[in-house]
């Protein structure tokens, strides 16, 4: 059987928690409902790989989001197959589009099957940052929360990683968070995303906590580690797979190290809830309940 035919199979609900998978160790914050100093807490919940008008789970996951109040992000692969205008029109802007007002997106390889992307940069206008570029920060809270091109050619991508070592020098928020399409660490079958890992570099350097990127099809958590994969439970940055916005699944290859939650074959969404030094995480599927929770605290 092809590696492209197992990519493309939807796999089995899988769910595997290593011991304490819900909270990993030295992973503490404020106790539940504790007032926090920054103000109330906010809200970021969303997933990669959405919106196609062969599936109806981007439907699915789009009417969750009427339920859940914050921003909205994307991780890329909004709009399949090619990422034209009509698919756009046709495809997300019946269902995730009706969000557009509080989303603040990411673009993916996807996007890129149209020249430069023009159609994504198009649809999203300034919400997607400068065209051409797709990369941007904003404050959430006490949070700083920075969006990440990875689809760029080598040129820009040096462009952008000074461009993010600056960003994070001038915004030395105590928590900050990153979301971008391709992870650095997977245990999808056969990828390799080397080149995003001077974006990872930046971002430990800089006491960075959290990563959440799409690009793979399923759900998986990581323990906190560094961008050469070794765990680091003070300064390492905790990376969420969550590729489950709508699209067809994947199923799993070999688990990498510090892999603590995988979930193929489940659609749905992450929410995160940003605190003033600390965090907590939820994976929301389709249908209702909670895959994987837990709660973190700020460097």
């Amino acid at each position: 059987m092809s590696l492209t035919h197992l990519l493309r199979r939807a796999g089995s609900a899988v769910l595997l928690l290593s011991l304490g998978a819900c909270q990993t160790p030295g992973a503490t914050g404020p106790s539940p409902g504790e007032e926090t100093r920054g103000g109330p807490p906010q809200v970021l919940v969303g997933a990669g790989d959405i919106a196609s008008c062969e599936s109806e789970q981007d439907e699915a996951t789009a009417a969750m989001l009427e339920g859940i109040e914050g921003t909205v992000f994307t991780l890329g692969d909004n709009a399949y197959p090619d990422g034209t205008a009509e698919d756009f029109e046709r495809c997300y802007g019946p269902s995730w589009g009706r969000h557009k007002q509080r989303t603040r997106p990411v673009p993916g390889n996807h996007e890129y099957h149209s020249a430069k992307a023009g159609p994504y940069f198009e649809y999203f206008g300034e919400a997607a940052g400068e065209p051409g570029k797709g990369y941007y920060s904003y404050e959430l809270g006490g949070w700083h929360v920075v969006a990440l091109n990875t689809e760029l050619p080598e040129q820009a991508r040096a462009e952008q990683e000074r461009w993010l070592r600056e960003d994070l020098k001038a915004h030395p928020a105590r928590c900050t968070l990153a979301y971008m399409h391709r992870p650095l660490f997977s245990s999808g079958l056969g990828r390799d995303n080397a080149w995003v890992k001077p974006l990872w570099a930046a971002l430990y350097e800089a006491g960075a906590d959290v990563v959440v990127a799409g690009h793979d099809h399923f759900y998986e958590r990581f323990a906190p580690q560094t961008p050469e994969g070794v765990a680091d439970a003070e300064r390492g940055l905790r990376q969420f797979v969550v590729g489950t916005g709508g699209m067809s699944a994947y199923v799993f290859g070999p688990t990498l190290p510090n892999s603590e939650v995988r979930e193929a074959g489940t659609y749905g969404l992450m929410k995160l809830t940003l605190e003033d030094g600390a965090y907590t995480w939820e994976f929301l599927p389709v249908g209702g309940g909670v895959r994987d929770q837990g709660r973190g605290s700020c460097h």
